[in-house]
């Protein structure tokens, strides 16, 4: 059972863009606490914390390719 719930855990960080990870990386919290406080948060306020991580998301992503990126003149 508990392999099971390692492999899902696995499968959710992933693919939900690592926002909450990256955020508890910065301000030093537990991952588990922020992941609970966007759950909740969603509950009491109808979803509006998802359009916030989705950004948040987004964001990284961005950020994510822009590093990669090359210079022209490595060529």
């Amino acid at each position: 059972m508990r392999q099971l719930t390692d492999k899902i855990q696995h499968f959710f960080e992933r693919q939900a863009f690592g926002v909450c990870t990256h955020i508890g990386e910065k301000i030093g919290v537990a991952t588990s606490s922020i992941r609970l406080f966007f759950i909740y948060t969603s509950f009491i306020t109808f979803g509006s914390p998802l359009i916030i991580y989705l950004s948040l998301a987004f964001i990284m992503n961005m950020r994510k390719h822009l590093r990669k990126r090359k210079p022209v003149w490595d060529y």
